[in-house]
């Protein structure tokens, strides 16, 4: 029962320290949410994704697929551009030779370019693997009139708006909206996944989609992952580039035409012939991928090599099972987004110290990356940013702050609460605790006559029940004032030597039985350096004082000679005290009597943190041939922290 009450305690006391930093944890998560649902992470998310694709490994080149690239000397070879349809006829028919699976002429041929145009034309109307290209959005270019429009794709490709090229487009209505038509990559996977026995299908999760076998392209929502009120073309779908440095093999049109490629590196494979000049600037941005064309500059990539990463992927989803890039739905984003947050919650709440946090932001942060690489592997875009940053803000942020506060005042109120104990219990064992002490020692000895009892009982009466207001008035008020007694109140605010004597001369009026055979007494009360001290630090040295004269009068036995030096020497303070009475090693008290603790107990233990406290050092020591001494020395430049 007593367990089940000590849970139920614990489980309550954790709800409300929940409850106050869960607050403002969980406003950090509802900002971070609505920041994502109006698109003011898109660009950061775009930024991830980005760099998660390029960290990807290398993967190798596609076997299906060969570039045929126009380069800047080919077109010096030529010496014209655009290139002569005649070049065009000659380059298409060297590889036809070689018996390729399509190929794909990423050149616009809506207008004829002499000489040749009859060549070419001839090809177009007789070759059934021979795909041109037109343009159906914007500004609209119409295909090469002479090519079947089963053998017409378009090449038109979807970028986003910091420029950037994320995505394939697979099927779009023309620029007057009168006619729907696909795109190159769709048109080539399709031919050459046909020839294997895959066709197009609709698709099984999304009726919409498109499918070539089990692999169901996803289509591109307007808000697919990081996207948010995106407008895509009719049908398209995220382009999960190849990864490497040469995801495909390519070669010039020059080798081509000098007839420097082998018929078996064009066999049944899937021939793109585009330019890949930089002056020709058919390029696109694209910081996912490693462009292959050397001439390219970095975080760019030309136009055929785009289409041949669209169509890749298509054939090797469909054949190999590569993944396609797909998202999770709104709600489990949003869900793994809340996870996220709350866990950095818990971070802020379990782990105070800075170095804890510190260590296990690392480790979370680290832990995110890892789940999101290894998801995007897989072929799935997962929110990183949302995530990161309601982890990062609740776990280092505002919450841990929260939290953090929320810990030092409970650490506080212990620390106020063991103050007010230690306080009183002092306050006690200076006074009453005392004449306790004295009583019983007397009783034992049989000292006290009956005559005196009444008077010393009336007189631990009074001394117990000033305690109360004592304590209170120290504690509850900032009068900068240490109640000896009921009528006596030093002024601690005034110099600090002169709070000292009139502890002295209070402590020594006192009745002990040792202060009643000392001949004389050696004072020096000179002032004191007090730069650094509190009030706290003021009381506690008057209550060391007090308790290290108490001692003479208790344990001093035979004592004549007192000295008492309150000075500084070589830039210490020094509260000294020494008699010359057989003291400790003659007068033991018994264990179980009160005030016993003085000679190792509770007066030492104010002795040591009071001078742990000012950086100091407390000693008592027997001095020959008898006597004690008890010193209490500190630098005030090395004071440690207040009580």
């Amino acid at each position: 029962m007593q367990k089940r009450q000590q849970l139920w305690t614990t489980l309550q006391r954790e709800w409300h320290i929940w409850k106050s930093g869960a607050r403002l944890g969980l406003a950090v998560i509802g900002l971070v949410a609505l920041l994502r649902l109006t698109g003011g992470l898109q660009v950061l998310e775009w930024l991830a994704l980005d760099t998660l694709l390029r960290l990807r490994p290398a993967e190798p080149a596609d076997e299906h697929i060969l570039i045929v690239g126009i380069d800047e000397d080919d077109i010096q070879a030529v010496g014209r551009y655009p290139i002569p349809d005649g070049q065009l006829a000659a380059l298409i028919e060297t590889l036809q030779a070689g018996q390729p699976a399509a190929i794909a002429l990423d050149l616009y041929r809506d207008l004829p370019q002499e000489p040749g145009s009859a060549d070419l034309a001839a090809l177009f109307r007789t070759m059934p693997n021979l795909f041109g290209i037109e343009k159906v959005r914007g500004a609209a270019i119409a295909a090469p009139a002479d090519l079947p429009d089963a053998q017409v794709g378009f090449s038109d490709l979807s970028t986003d708006l910091d420029g950037k090229l994320r995505r394939s487009a697979l099927g779009a209505y023309n620029a007057d909206q009168s006619e729907f038509r696909l795109s190159l990559a769709l048109r080539l996977a399709e031919r050459f996944l046909s020839e294997r026995g895959i066709s197009v299908a609709q698709g099984i999760r999304d009726p919409y989609a498109m499918r070539f076998g089990r692999a169901e392209l996803p289509r591109t929502q307007p808000n697919t992952g990081g996207y948010r009120q995106l407008q895509p073309f009719e049908v398209e779908t995220m382009l999960l580039f190849r990864s490497g440095r040469q995801p495909f093999e390519r070669v010039t049109m020059r080798q081509v035409l000098a007839g420097q490629v082998e018929s078996e590196r064009v066999r049944d494979r899937l021939v793109l012939i585009g330019v890949v000049s930089p002056s020709v600037r058919d390029t696109f941005n694209s910081v996912a991928t490693v462009t292959g064309v050397p001439a390219i500059p970095a975080g760019t990539i030309a136009g055929v090599e785009a289409h041949a990463h669209a169509t890749s992927q298509i054939i090797q989803a469909a054949l190999a099972g590569r993944p396609l890039l797909r998202d999770w739905s709104e709600p489990l984003e949003y869900a793994w987004l809340i996870l996220w947050g709350v866990l950095g919650i818990g971070l802020g709440r379990f782990l105070v110290r800075p170095a804890a946090i510190l260590a296990g932001l690392g480790l979370g942060i680290v832990t995110l990356l890892g789940l999101c690489f290894g998801l995007l592997l897989a072929g799935w875009w997962v929110p990183l940013v949302p995530a990161l940053l309601a982890f990062f803000l609740n776990g280092a942020g505002l919450t841990a702050a929260l939290f953090y506060r929320h810990q030092q005042d409970l650490k506080w109120q212990l620390r106020d609460r063991q103050y007010v104990i230690d306080h009183t219990f002092n306050a006690i064992h200076s006074g009453p605790l005392q004449t306790l002490s004295r009583l019983l020692s007397k009783t034992r000895s049989g000292d006290l006559p009956p005559d005196q009892w009444e008077s010393m009982l009336a007189h631990l009466n009074r001394e117990l029940r000033t305690v109360y207001d004592s304590v209170r008035k120290e504690i509850l008020t900032e009068d900068g004032s240490l109640y000896l007694s009921e009528e006596q109140a030093l002024d601690l605010n005034g110099p600090f030597e002169e709070a000292l004597y009139e502890v002295y001369a209070y402590t020594l009026a006192r009745d002990f039985d040792c202060f009643k055979t000392l001949k004389f007494c050696v004072t020096t009360f000179d002032p004191l350096e007090t730069t650094g001290l509190t009030l706290e630090h003021k009381r506690e040295l008057c209550r060391f004082f007090e308790e290290s004269l108490c001692n003479v009068g208790k344990y001093a036995v035979g004592a004549t000679q007192l000295e008492v030096v309150c000075k500084q020497e070589d830039g210490n303070n020094v509260i000294r005290v020494t008699d010359n009475g057989r003291g400790l090693e003659s007068e033991k008290p018994s264990k179980s009597a009160p005030g016993s603790q003085d000679l190792g107990g509770r007066g030492t233990q104010i002795a040591e943190s009071i001078a742990y406290q000012l950086g100091g050092k407390f000693q008592r020591e027997s001095i020959l041939p008898c006597g004690t001494r008890c010193e209490l020395k500190w630098n005030p430049g090395k004071i440690r922290f207040g009580v």
